[in-house]
């Protein structure tokens, strides 16, 4: 039944690349994936950064199954009263900065970042964005439009017209940003791109800049946010709110939800002029606000914000001690956002296939083939953290 399954999985699910992991996965608890044969795989990216409070969490659980007998789908989002829809927005108004505190929930990201941008672009009537070499937000057309790696933009253009690149990182690069621009906008850390943090001075400097040319900053913590970098979310480190603030992936624990938040000025906007000016059908489905609560009281409750914050240090710091091996030439992240860069894109493919013959789930970046991500879920274990040093020790050769 495995070589069926796998068999099917080729002729009848479009692949994505010519050689797909093809794992065949029986469970998945806490950081721990099992195949249909009995393997246990340590999973270091929480199914790209979706299990923050790792798979299944039996909270989740026990939220989706209560939601699944009162209703499901019931009217195109925005239109009914949902119990789970609003519960849930109101506990991310109380924990976002003001004066973030309405939300519009979508599927995905991607979904998101678009909403993001038509908000931007119909709150200021402005038709130009600004985005950064190395980012990434997604690959519907809008998201894709604002991605930095032109080898993935090139084959579906011509995209979203008059979007900007700048040099990530880069202050005096800034200026660019202008009164005809909409929107900018920015992760606070690259994750595919590399792990890349900027300096302490950048995101200030840019929020300055926005709000100085009458710029709405729309952030991307579709990867950082919800403690994967220390605290809830990363912009907190350098004391940066938005215009609006996209969220996606441990969103919805386990579940597909996405969701961008702004003032209620801003939002207010989708409102008129037209009426219903940006609709969805599955948008914050009731199933996925119901998994995203449980797992973000879960998140709270077992502070896993500062425990990504100790265990990511302590990670960083073993892992610093193995560099050289393997070609590894270094290691940095936040909270349990980490980057290990090799010297060579061989030697980083060297690495990750060693590593999953070891049974352990990771990758390199998407946009960076030096750089393997690694992202666990943030209730990985002592011994689990234990046996992952172990392992990439082993695999670094």
């Amino acid at each position: 039944m495995t070589d069926d399954l796998a068999a099917l999985f080729r002729r009848h699910l479009c692949q994505t690349s010519d050689t797909p992991m093809g794992l065949v996965v029986q469970s998945a608890r806490g950081a721990i994936v099992r195949d249909v044969a009995g393997g246990e795989w340590l999973d270091l990216l929480a199914g790209m950064g979706v299990a923050n409070v790792g798979h299944a969490h039996p909270e989740v659980v026990a939220a989706v199954r209560a939601q699944a007998e009162r209703h499901l789908h019931v009217m195109v989002y925005g239109e009914f009263v949902q119990a789970a829809q609003v519960r849930l927005a109101a506990r991310l108004a109380a924990l976002c900065p003001p004066p973030l505190s309405v939300v519009y929930f979508t599927s995905s990201g991607a979904e998101a970042i678009d909403g993001a941008l038509k908000t931007a672009r119909k709150l200021t009537g402005r038709r130009r964005f600004v985005a950064f070499d190395g980012g990434f937000h997604g690959d519907t057309w809008g998201a894709l439009s604002v991605g930095g790696n032109p080898t993935y933009r090139t084959p579906f253009e011509p995209l979203v017209p008059e979007v900007v690149f700048l040099p990530f990182d880069d202050i005096p690069a800034l200026d660019a940003v202008d009164d005809t621009v909409a929107a900018v906008v920015v992760e606070p850390i690259q994750a595919e791109g590399g792990v890349r943090i900027p300096g302490r001075d950048f995101l200030p400097a840019l929020r300055r800049r926005c709000s100085a040319v009458g710029a709405l900053l729309v952030l991307d913590e579709v990867v950082t946010g919800f403690g994967r970098t220390g605290t809830l979310f990363a912009a907190e480190q350098w004391g940066v709110t938005p215009d609006l603030l996209v969220l996606a992936k441990a969103l919805g624990g386990g579940l597909p939800l996405g969701a961008f938040v702004g003032a209620p000025e801003v939002m207010a906007t989708l409102a008129h002029d037209p009426p219903l000016a940006h609709v969805t059908t599955f948008g914050g489905h009731p199933l996925s606000c119901a998994a995203g609560l449980a797992a973000l009281e879960v998140l709270l409750r077992e502070r896993l914000a500062e425990r990504a914050a100790t265990l990511g240090a302590e990670l960083r710091a073993r892992l610093r001690g193995l560099l050289g091996r393997g070609g590894l030439a270094a290691v940095r992240g936040a909270g349990l956002l980490l980057g290990l860069e090799f010297e060579t894109p061989a030697a980083c493919a060297r690495f990750a296939r060693a590593a999953w013959g070891r049974r352990l789930l990771l990758n390199w970046t998407l946009h960076r083939d030096t750089v393997v991500r690694l992202a666990p879920p943030l209730v990985l274990t002592d011994a689990e953290a234990a046996r992952a040093l172990d392992d990439i020790a082993a695999a670094l050769g």
